[in-house]
């Protein structure tokens, strides 16, 4: 049941109805049997999964909870007859058997979400030999494993007691709206809000209503006919090279982005439709100016989980701190210090590519991030006397411009790694901007396409001359494509003010905004881009 279907839209529907129509305390309940159908949709196998997680998790976390609990009326019990030594000794014990019961629970769901990973590589590589092998990667397994195992990881840190109710606990694993995309919420912080009792408020309700909206218009209306052309030019690269590779990096950054967002949306709009509150995942990265802020704001939750539950578990081990005193005796207390900083940071970024998929283009594109911030971090000295030689540069709007565009082409850059078949592949792709540029046929059809869009000429005339009929978009879709591009900008700039809704809301007299937005509902139901029986096509992100 994919968001953007019609089953999805009915489904949604009957379960907000039914939100508001229960008792307070049978809310959440509910809520657990929704998302139970929404798996089922997607096959009983799904199910299995992740009851699997959801069991194995919850039966970690009571043991941890119970070892804790023991631990602590043990130590009070006897706090006039232990020394400092059995004190340390005990605690060590336990430690012991609370890390057995997490690397228990950890090892298991780690490794089923990684066999399914292996099975699915397998299972497109024998469909192309004809093999008729076939296996479906479990929905939104990697969301809710790493939800789950954030949990039994807390618990264990003692960030809080273990939940002794096994519905509320898989009901934050699979809370249905967060299956496909995320964000990748924390047990302490969503479970205040998703738990709790809420009543009707129509104020409320419309909010989430409106960012629902927004995230269709993004998805059916840009997002999918921008990936109709990228699949087009990457599917064809002998004869789409330079230029037309060049423009599929950068098109695929924007699909990528309003693909993505636009999910999200969707997700955070039905949290906020139910009064349930969730982190946002994008703080317009678009705007950033190096890559350490771009990886601050996109997928921000990915971003923290791995950095909270690798990259600082990785760097602060015991086997890290004996690497760190052997590497600063070999090579000075300054450069010994960095060893460890880039290892974590090398293995954070390989787990963040195979996450993405297993496959040498993903292991390439996350090392590649991560080589790259390397680089930058020991770059760093150089840049501060750069901008202590040029202060006046921090306040010149060009400078930012020049900084904001040069950290979006690198992006995309390493992003192209994410739309060719093999890393061979890219790489001969991105050298074909050297090598064979075709700059006189681009900038022709882009010629010809500027031409049929300043003029409103949407027929099929002449589309020989163009090749629109061999790319699978007409004129009028590059025209809605432009007009949606040039409205998310503006709703860009309206959010470094604040909440665009609010913003919107406050400057326009209220039948003017309902009607905005019963005209933003028409352009998705007009301009959005449909599949067979009306369902559209997936979200990029269902394949992680």
């Amino acid at each position: 049941m994919y968001f953007t279907s019609l089953v999805f839209i009915a489904f949604l529907a009957l379960t907000l109805l039914l939100y508001y129509l229960v008792p307070a305390k049978a809310q959440w309940p509910l809520l657990l049997v929704a998302s139970g159908v929404f798996y089922a949709f997607a096959g009983w196998q799904g199910l299995v999964y992740v009851s699997v997680t959801v069991v194995t998790t919850y039966l970690a976390g009571l043991r941890l909870g119970t070892l804790g609990q023991t631990q602590k009326d043990y130590l009070k019990e006897h706090k006039g007859a232990l020394d400092r030594e059995q004190r340390k000794s005990y605690k060590a014990t336990m430690k012991k058997k609370k890390t057995f019961w997490l690397a228990l629970c950890l090892v298991f769901n780690f490794g089923v979400l990684a066999a399914t990973k292996v099975l699915s590589l397998k299972a497109i590589s024998t469909a192309i030999g004809g093999d008729g092998f076939a296996f479906l990667v479990p929905l939104g397994i990697s969301f809710y494993t790493f939800r789950a195992m954030s949990y039994v990881i807390d618990l264990y840190r003692g960030k809080f007691p273990a939940e002794k109710n096994i519905g509320k606990l898989a009901l934050f694993t699979a809370f249905f709206p967060q299956v496909i995309q995320g964000p990748l919420s924390r047990y302490d912080t969503i479970g205040q809000t998703l738990f709790a009792p809420h009543k009707f408020d129509a104020a409320v309700f419309g909010r989430g209503a409106q960012r629902i909206v927004w995230g269709f218009l993004k998805k059916l209306v840009v997002a999918d006919r921008l990936l109709v052309l990228v699949r087009t030019l990457t599917a064809a690269p002998e004869s789409y090279n330079g230029a037309y590779a060049f423009a599929a990096m950068i098109l695929y950054a924007a699909a990528l982005y309003c693909d993505f967002t636009g999910g999200i949306d969707i997700t955070i709009g039905v949290g906020e439709a139910m009064g349930i509150e969730m982190e946002e995942n994008f703080l317009s990265p678009f705007r950033s100016k190096n890559i350490f802020e771009y990886w601050r704001r996109w997928h921000i939750t990915m971003g923290t989980w791995f950095k909270d539950y690798i990259f600082y578990p990785i760097s602060v081990s015991r086997p890290m701190m004996k690497l760190t005193t052997a590497a600063r005796k070999k090579l000075g207390d300054k450069a010994g210090r960095r060893v460890p900083i880039y290892i974590a940071t090398l293995i954070t970024w390989f787990a963040t590519g195979i996450w993405h998929g297993v496959g040498w283009n993903f292991v390439v594109w996350g090392l590649l991030n991560g080589v790259i911030i390397l680089l930058s971090q020991e770059c760093m000295p150089l840049y501060e006397k750069f901008h202590a030689r040029f202060p006046k540069l921090s306040e010149n709007r060009w400078y930012d411009a020049f900084q904001i565009l040069r950290t979006f082409l690198l992006l995309s850059l390493i992003r192209s790694f994410d739309i060719y078949a093999s890393v061979p592949m890219t790489l001969r792709q991105i050298g074909s901007f050297f090598t064979h540029p075709q700059l006189g046929a681009f900038f022709h059809d882009a010629g010809l396409l500027l031409g049929f869009i300043r003029e409103g000429d949407f027929t099929y005339t002449e589309l020989d001359k163009l090749g629109l009929d061999k790319l699978g978009l007409t004129p009028l879709d590059f025209g809605v494509v432009a007009v949606g591009l040039v409205l998310l900008f503006v709703v860009g700039a309206l959010r470094r003010k604040g909440d665009p809704r609010e913003i919107v809301r406050q400057k326009l007299p209220a039948w003017l905004v309902t009607a905005l937005w019963f005209l933003a509902v028409f352009v998705v139901l007009i301009f959005g881009l449909y599949g067979i029986g009306f369902d559209a096509q997936q979200f990029i992100y269902n394949q992680f």
